[in-house]
């Protein structure tokens, strides 16, 4: 498999060329961010080169799947704000990104997710072990990568990893006696994916050598829009095409694991929404036990058309003005503009 050329991908995946990247300036943008998107590409083909012949084929397996490439465009988005794409900044896009490849190799295990990225996932080819064996290996890499940048690259891969097994770990285990579980589950977001994304931001200002004064807006921004962003994943995940999800539809719901539309669901009292958690929670049980997942066709149709899904879209659009807020430091520009509208734009992906 080849991935797609940056360009498309990121028409297709978010319509940055038409929204975002809207202007003459902005086309401008789209022009360096693109070709910073090719030389990323390039030195993650490089990265994921291992002489272990499965290894190699391991490692790079979900890259040539394709993928939004979400964290190295707005790295190289931010790093206009200073020199521009740099080594350095490339460098950093290519080990976050590097990071959050080796992430979905353990999220598939621990989600017992059969497709990813419209592929049977990693574990269904090779098994659990070395599927994990696998995203390690790529961590490792990113750290290697980043050791060639001084204390602070390590500081911020390091800041950036132990959000991100925080996050694993407390989505795992769940909430305890006295937390609020839609809080709980906005903090475990912010973790597994807005640490990703605001450390890929954060990078573009911190190794292109943007003002100092820009690095907390930014992250921010990243941070919550990160939010934003799996939160409308979780709306989409009830999607009933694969094509638009690359995976089963409910793929989270079925192995057990709650998204916001079910933790709104279980808010409710009224007697349909309590009937359909029932349903739901009886079908997670039983799928448990070996039943078959298709199951949970017919409750997760259903809480697709629920008010509990419109809250999530309704939560995913506070979320994106929230991260729109932050950014009230940066200048005036095409840059603060196209990280507008690519807030704008996550918050529309499920319309």
């Amino acid at each position: 498999m080849t991935p797609s050329a940056p360009g498309s991908r990121l028409a297709s995946k978010l319509g940055l060329t038409d929204r975002i990247f809207a202007g003459p300036r902005s086309r401008r943008l789209l022009a360096t961010v693109e070709a910073g998107l090719e030389r990323v590409d390039d030195q993650l083909r490089e990265e994921l080169r291992v002489t272990d012949s499965l290894a190699d084929a391991t490692s790079r397996y979900l890259y040539e799947a394709g993928g939004k490439r979400v964290r190295p465009m707005l790295a190289l988005l931010a790093a206009q704000l200073g020199d521009g794409t740099t080594d350095e900044v490339v460098q950093g896009a290519t080990a976050l990104e590097m990071t959050h490849l080796g992430s979905l190799y353990h999220d598939d295990v621990m989600d017992a997710a059969d497709k990813r990225r419209g592929v049977p996932s990693a574990h269904a080819v090779w098994g659990n072990s070395i599927a994990i064996l696998t995203g390690d290996l790529l961590f490792s890499r990113a750290s290697q990568i980043m050791s060639r940048h001084g204390d602070r690259a390590i500081r911020l891969q390091s800041d950036t990893f132990e959000r991100l097994v925080l996050g694993q770990m407390h989505e795992t285990v769940g909430p305890q006696e006295g937390d609020d579980p839609v809080e709980f589950y906005l903090q475990v977001l912010s973790d597994k994916t807005g640490s990703l994304i605001a450390a890929a931001a954060q990078a573009g200002v911190i190794f292109s050598g943007a003002p100092e004064e820009y690095e907390q807006p930014i992250f921010e921004f990243g941070d919550k829009a990160g939010v934003a962003f799996q939160l409308l994943d979780d709306v989409i995940d009830l999607s009933p095409d694969p094509d638009e999800t690359g995976k089963v539809p409910g793929t989270d719901l079925r192995a057990g694991v709650p998204t916001m539309p079910y933790l709104l669901l279980s808010q409710r009292e009224d007697a349909a929404s309590v009937a359909l958690r029932a349903q739901i929670d009886e079908g997670v049980a039983r799928i448990a036990e070996g039943a078959d997942p298709a199951l949970l066709d017919e409750p997760l149709a259903a809480l697709r058309e629920h008010e509990a899904t419109r809250a999530t879209l309704d939560l995913a659009n506070a979320w994106s003005l929230e991260a729109i807020e932050a950014l009230d430091p940066i200048p005036d520009g095409p840059v603060r503009e196209a990280l507008t509208r690519f807030a704008q734009a996550v918050a529309d992906r499920s319309s």
